[in-house]
């Protein structure tokens, strides 16, 4: 897939190709088709990583610019949500912080184990 983006701050324009792996035919489909599979796929990615951190966990308030502290809080929150998943897969995770935040010795009995 060939892509073009423009860098706001500078107005520079580049070219990208992009390539992706799929276990289907590329004679399967039109390339209209096969560009919903890519944002499908992108789509999803969207909803279960980063919506979760920023809409329960408040990711995108963050007043700090600075990359690593980003990527590294980013990492935890992610952390965070995988042991929530693992130990808790059927609730919903609003009800479940607010448990966490009514009794912080839970989450830390489940940091531990």
């Amino acid at each position: 897939m060939r892509s073009q983006r423009t860098i706001k701050r500078t107005g520079q324009t580049r070219c990208e190709s992009r390539y992706y792996v799929s276990s289907r035919l590329p004679e399967e489909h039109t390339p209209t088709p096969w560009l919903g599979f890519i944002r499908g796929h992108w789509g999803g990615v969207e909803v279960r990583n980063h919506w979760k951190r920023d809409a329960v966990l408040g990711e995108d308030g963050s007043r700090s610019r600075h990359p690593n502290l980003l990527a590294t809080v980013a990492r935890l929150r992610s952390a965070v949500l995988a042991v929530l998943a693992e130990h808790h897969p059927e609730q919903s995770l609003p009800p479940l912080l607010e448990h966490f935040h009514a009794h912080p010795h839970h989450g830390l009995r489940l940091l531990r184990a």
